[in-house]
């Protein structure tokens, strides 16, 4: 690939950059293991979702940029196995440079490769799949196909969650989403757009998840005491956006 990695800091916050004003990944240089991006934290509201102690175990990121949700998971759930594909080896330098990307192949498996040749070609499940891989003009290529989303649901476990960052800016996401649900027996859900113009689309496989509003809110308080991060407002914008009839989160 010829594009350049870029690292600028402004105000205590590192971003990288593949040679143009798209955010790949940030980091607040003070507080490394934490989200910046409101579109990062969001796609952690898929933790909410399975009411299992051990959930998740095996988790697959397609797209490492600066290691943000990959540090999260690390650090937050000690049992969890991660595995991380990413297609430029450069980026994965830069994560370890400048982005406190832990090195511990004990849970943390790197592979260099592309991410929808490696779900077709890897027989392994994962309890939880984070897809949020895009080129230098944040284009996602063969990661927003029928084909890929199809190889996520036939990776997931029992009772599997998959979340996709669609960026909702120039054609919009309803095709994304319309590919996700043909793949997912209509089971996904997108929330409403963050104001950086990213949609969350969430799908589902297993038990038919059925929680309240009021039990999500409880959770999340319940995750913001042990991990920091704060859901509750992305909550509130998607009880705001009637996504949820009678107060209930299907999917």
């Amino acid at each position: 690939m010829s594009f350049s990695i870029d690292i600028r800091e402004e105000a205590g916050v590192r971003s990288l950059h593949f040679g143009s004003d798209w955010i790949q990944g940030s980091m607040r240089i003070a507080r490394p293991w934490h989200l910046e991006l409101d579109y990062t934290k969001e796609m952690m509201a898929s933790l909410l979702l399975r009411d299992d102690a051990r959930y998740p175990r095996k988790v697959l990121l397609i797209g490492l940029g600066a290691a943000s949700l990959t540090k999260f998971l690390y650090r937050n759930y000690p049992l969890a196995k991660l595995t991380v594909v990413e297609i430029e080896e450069r980026v994965v330098a830069a994560a370890r440079q400048f982005f406190k990307l832990p090195d511990d192949p004990l849970r943390l498996n790197i592979v260099i490769a592309d991410g929808a040749q490696f779900i077709t070609e890897n027989s392994k499940t994962y309890d939880l799949i984070l897809v949020d891989g895009f080129d230098e003009d944040a284009r996602p290529g063969a990661l927003d196909t029928l084909p890929f989303y199809q190889m996520c649901r036939a990776r997931l476990n029992s009772n599997g969650i998959m979340a996709v960052n669609l960026l909702g800016r120039s054609r919009g996401y309803k095709s994304s989403i319309e590919r996700i649900s043909n793949s997912f027996d209509d089971r996904v859900l997108a929330f409403p757009s963050c104001e950086s113009g990213n949609v969350i689309a969430i799908a589902a496989t297993g038990e038919k998840i059925e929680i309240g509003l009021d039990e999500l809110k409880e959770q999340a308080v319940a995750m913001k005491e042990r991990t920091s991060l704060n859901l509750l407002p992305m909550l509130t914008r998607v009880e705001q956006a009637q996504s949820c009839p009678g107060g209930i989160f299907s999917l």
